[in-house]
């Protein structure tokens, strides 16, 4: 049984890209000293419109400053009841200490004695959010190095090739990191949820490394850590490890396939869930499983939250993969579960045979969100940061081609902001908000899905954190 105590409100906020089809990036070979990796773009977009010139500006270190010449989302045009595109107009965006304090139509703006900076007409959405990563073992940033075949491999084989790769990751990890959070930062996300792995054969080593890197980034990266115990909670015997990993700034308890590596669903989900509410701390669980037994886990987290109130909208279920396994009324049921419970769903959006329902959790009322995952290691070469990227792959498998569907999209990459509502009013950007925003080349958002547009700059808490605007 599972003991019930209180639990807080934990903090919810919820590559540079070699691989993309709208960009090219390439890491160098070598970390310099203090671990970083160096990056250059090459942009593959459509338009030829470049940021790198002399009048352009790449640090701005006034707190309080107008960002001219913003290209913000009007609302609608229409034809009938069909949404055929989207009206655009400049705005001027006064920032002070993060916050958009005004915003006014460039055309006829009043003048203004503050630092202001040009952003050339440039599309401003806000900025993506990577809610599913794994900043603390990677290859990005190093030499290349693609996975070993994973064909006739079960997650055991894997986590046992784990056991003798994280020892070899570790010198280098905090240099890994923070260049994976340059590339983040290039393709627009400032802030992310990272798992980082609690196993005997890292202890805390992994965490350590990996809080040094963010600490370096507080000013310009925001990122909640999960404790994850990759090699299994009961497996590898972590209790202990996960509970003092609780004492250092860890926001949430991860769990893994409780069945396929614990061999035992509810001990290892019980275990679960009893550090989070010993701790006060949210979950996070990777649930990869597609038989009953992955099913049965699904629903058995759903009375556990039911049972235990203090859970209630502080649990993640990250894959998921067994929502797809389910069909009609079993199906309803459990969104309408998730739903109630107030459960959150972390999807990478995996392409192939499992049709996750993604959609239909979202017009149910469950929270949805995504991210890269792996961005190149052991596991996968393929992951590229772009959450942009990630919209585009959801519009693409749920048919959200036209106008409409596509600037919708765009919710999943962004903690569903959208600068539009569904009426076609805007909501976004107001006074008041935080500056968490980009600069893309793109028309409107739907564009910008649609074609993974390249993105020119990009803030955090109103500074720029990546790219760059004009002199004015």
């Amino acid at each position: 049984m599972i003991k019930e105590f209180d639990v807080q409100n934990p903090q919810q906020q919820s590559r540079r890209n070699f691989l993309s089809h709208s960009a090219k990036i390439t890491a160098t070979s070598a970390l310099l000293a203090t671990g970083m990796a160096s990056a250059s773009t090459v942009s593959a977009g459509i338009k030829s419109e470049k940021c790198e010139d002399t009048g352009q500006i790449s640090a701005i270190s006034a707190p309080h400053y107008l960002l001219r010449n913003v290209r913000l989302e009007e609302g609608f045009e229409r034809e009938g009841d069909m949404v055929i595109g989207t009206r655009t107009g400049l705005y001027n965006l006064e920032i002070d200490n993060g916050k958009i304090v005004a915003i006014q139509p460039a055309n006829g703006a009043p003048a203004s004695t503050l630092p202001a900076f040009d952003a050339k007409g440039l599309l401003l959405l806000p900025a993506t959010r990577d809610m599913h990563i794994h900043l603390d073992k990677t290859f990005y940033g190093g030499k290349w190095e693609a996975p070993r075949p994973r064909k006739g491999k079960t997650i055991m084989d894997m986590i046992a090739r784990e056991q003798v790769l994280i020892p070899k990751l570790l010198p280098t990890s905090v240099g890994h990191a923070e260049a994976i959070i340059g590339l983040l930062h290039s393709k627009g996300t400032t802030v992310a949820r990272s798992h980082c792995n609690i196993d005997p054969v890292s202890g805390l080593k992994s965490l350590e490394h990996l809080k040094i890197a963010l600490e370096k980034h507080q000013q310009d990266f925001t990122c909640e850590i999960v404790a994850f115990p990759q090699h299994g909670l009961l497996h590898s015997q972590v209790d202990g490890l996960m509970r003092e990993a609780m004492q250092m700034g860890v926001q949430f308890v991860g769990g893994l396939d409780p069945t396929n590596v614990d061999g035992a669903m509810e001990k290892s989900l019980d275990a679960m869930f009893q550090i989070a509410l010993d701790t006060r701390k949210g979950v996070d669980i990777h649930l990869h499983e597609t038989t009953p037994a992955g099913i049965a886990a699904v629903k058995y987290m759903i009375q556990t939250v039911e049972k235990n109130p203090p859970l209630k909208g502080k649990v993640t279920l990250s894959h998921g993969f067994a929502l797809a396994m389910m069909q009609g009324k079993e199906l309803e049921e459990v969104i309408a579960g998730l739903s109630e419970q107030q459960l959150t769903v972390a999807s990478t959006i995996p392409l192939g045979k499992l049709n996750m329902p993604l959609p239909q959790l979202s017009q149910n009322g469950v929270f949805v969100m995504t991210g890269t995952d792996s961005v190149i290691d052991h596991w996968s070469p393929f992951g590229t940061g772009s959450m942009l990227e990630k919209a585009s792959l959801y519009a693409q498998l749920y048919g959200n081609s036209d106008e409409f569907g596509l600037t919708r999209s765009l919710a999943i990459a962004t903690g569903n902001i959208l600068p539009l509502d569904d009426a076609g009013k805007r909501q976004w950007p107001a006074v008041n908000d935080n500056a968490e925003m980009i600069l893309v080349d793109a028309s409107c958002s739907a564009e910008a899905v649609a074609r993974v547009s390249e993105v020119k700059a990009t803030f955090h808490q109103g500074r720029l954190v990546f790219g760059a605007v004009g002199k004015v």
